[in-house]
């Protein structure tokens, strides 16, 4: 029981020996991929931060350090990778500010300005005071609306250019039903006039041809040679009548014929010499 109790107390500092090393480990990486890092040896850097956070210790300053030097590579999807996972497992609130603060800076590098304001937005409620963070929090967010403000003008153009394009469609339709009833229109005026046409030299072929015309024609041309008159119909009595006037007429003349041939010749007298 007593060797038990003794083991559970020293257990606190056989870890903490074990550790030291490690932390120590830790600490020399972290420096060298600093050291590089200042010597614009980024490669270096990063191999270093790296083997940091390998040790599993200090793991925070690591991932924040290399996901510095990946963002200064324009390496951006990697750099919020890893300052996402430095989120998460710090504890200490300036931590937290920093890796907030460089997600909006990353995030503004690829224009996401939506994501930007709320990086930088978690990064005041960290440190409210870093006037950095601030400005860059007010950059965000006129970034922002100007962009939904062009947005807004693009889906507005776009809803114009689609207005007018349907007009212009619905013009063409309406221009070409116009020019497919003026063609319907002249087809009709032609087939009538050329009907017209054919009725026209039919009648006249008709007129040329019949014979009754011809003969029509000719009595009518006869009738204006001839004197013109208003001839009267004589009823069936007056006819009769005429008839009878005519033969009276006719016995008057015969019966003064006849008296001329009784009377005798007349008788030459003698003349005075």
């Amino acid at each position: 029981m007593l060797r038990l109790l003794l083991t559970i107390l020293l257990f606190p500092f056989v870890v903490l020996g074990q550790e030291a090393p490690l932390v120590q480990k830790a600490d020399n990486y972290i420096y060298d991929g600093n050291q590089a890092f200042d010597a614009s040896n980024n490669v270096e850097a990063e191999k270093n931060y790296r083997r940091a956070t390998a040790t599993g210790l200090k793991k925070d300053i690591a991932q924040y350090n290399m996901g510095t030097t990946l963002q200064q590579d324009n390496y951006v999807a990697e750099a919020l990778s890893v300052y996402a996972d430095a989120v998460e497992i710090t504890k200490e609130r300036p931590n937290k500010h920093r890796n907030f603060h460089n997600i909006g800076n990353a995030l503004m590098q690829i224009k996401e300005y939506k994501g930007a304001v709320e990086a930088y937005k978690n990064a005041l409620r960290n440190n409210p005071n870093d006037d950095e963070t601030r400005y860059n929090y007010a950059l965000a967010k006129k970034m922002l609306e100007d962009e939904e403000n062009k947005d807004d003008q693009k889906d507005d153009q776009k809803d114009q250019d689609n207005k007018d394009n349907k007009d212009n469609k619905d013009n063409k339709d309406q221009d070409k039903k116009g020019d497919k009833d003026k063609d319907k229109e002249g087809d009709k005026d032609q087939d009538k006039k050329e009907g017209s046409d054919d009725e026209g030299e039919n009648e006249k072929d008709n007129k040329k041809d019949d014979p009754k015309d011809q003969d029509k024609k000719g009595d009518k041309e006869k009738d204006q040679q001839q004197p013109k008159g208003n001839p009267t119909q004589l009823s069936p009595q007056q006819v009769k009548n005429l008839l009878e006037a005519m033969s009276n007429e006719e016995k008057k003349v015969q019966d003064k014929v006849n008296a001329q041939k009784a009377k005798p010749a007349g008788v030459k007298s003698k003349k005075d010499w």
